[in-house]
């Protein structure tokens, strides 16, 4: 089966959390036919905040996969304004999390269905839909997962330390609280077992991708699945393109490297692509590895990248199937 191609219509899973997640999300979007894509989207970073529902990393695939992010940024709306945000400091409020005019409509609307009974992955799917979107867009879960981490200053919830913190406190641990009582959704468990290829996109192992595979059932069925497995490096040369993922390997006493990602999610992969800026390190890959450039800075090279991994998909699908 070719999945290279607007021709067709495979089905593609993307496991997403974070600027680099939502980057080639947008990618295989522009690149696939619409309705192809599914993205499963982390949300351990979610939280509460001023009384409201708050999705950090859903909201950043949505205003990504609608044209409507910052580009700068790459997380919250372009255009955005921040009155209210001045207000509530004028009056004493919190105003560490940055939530513009625009963003903050969005959430008193997800908080009002989830009030009246909604799931969260009806509210995302009714968010996309008003937003255009013609791809899939799905939480991990729907209970409640929450990453903790845990740090040489105490225990952090994950926003008080990615943004309210800068991440400067040590990283000692992480734990995803609530993971144990998540339950597979419906759709989540359907498009695994539909799944033509599955992506995990350019996230934070420790804090995008683990929340994920913490939801109980949902790694055994990325393992058993027949599709093509791969991982796009969120490492580039050493470095983090964006958020901590290099800082926390150094914390947790591992090398800041591709191959340290191949170590942690190894046993769900079965290919790897890696920037040519990481070239030499391809053979020390155990996996199929493809290297290329990773780097996505407008939609071009995001889809230029998203189809080099189709057609990375494509070729180690045709691997496996036995010949006649």
């Amino acid at each position: 089966m070719a999945i290279t191609t607007k021709a067709t219509k495979p089905k593609i899973v993307a496991l997403a959390g974070g600027v680099g997640g939502a980057k080639l999300a947008a990618g295989l979007q522009a690149a696939l036919p619409p309705g192809s894509l599914t993205v499963i989207v982390n949300t351990g970073d979610d939280f509460e905040h001023w009384g409201l529902n708050i999705c950090p990393d859903l909201d950043t695939v949505l205003y990504n996969l609608a044209d409507m992010h910052n580009p700068e940024m790459g997380w919250g709306r372009r255009d955005e304004r921040w009155t209210v945000l001045d207000e509530v400091e004028r009056f004493g409020g919190e105003n560490w999390f940055r939530i513009g005019d625009r963003d903050l409509a969005l959430h008193l609307r997800r908080t009002e269905w989830l009030r009246m009974g909604l799931s969260l992955t009806e509210v995302i799917d009714r968010l996309r839909r008003m937003l255009g979107i013609p791809s899939t867009i799905l939480p991990m879960c729907n209970e409640p997962v929450r990453t903790l981490v845990h740090t040489e200053e105490g225990d952090l919830p994950f926003q008080h330390y990615f943004v309210r913190r800068r991440c400067e406190p040590a990283l000692i641990d992480l734990s995803f609280v609530g993971a144990d009582s998540a339950t597979l959704s419906p759709e989540v468990r359907k498009a695994l077992q539909s799944a033509d290829l599955i992506v995990f996109c350019p996230s934070n192992p420790y804090v995008s991708i683990d929340p994920i595979l913490s939801v109980p059932g949902l790694r055994g069925m990325v393992r058993q699945s027949s599709a093509p497995r791969i991982a796009v490096s969120p490492i580039v040369g050493g470095q983090a393109l964006k958020g901590p993922a290099a800082k926390m390997m150094r914390e947790l006493g591992e090398v800041s490297s591709p191959l340290t990602v191949v170590d942690h999610l190894g046993d769900v992969l079965d290919g790897f692509v890696l920037d040519r800026a990481d070239a030499v390190l391809a053979d020390a890959v155990i996996l199929h590895a493809l290297v290329t450039g990773t780097v996505m800075t407008d939609l071009p090279s995001k889809e230029r990248l998203a189809q080099e991994v189709l057609a990375f998909g494509a070729t180690l699908r045709q691997s496996s199937i036995p010949a006649d």
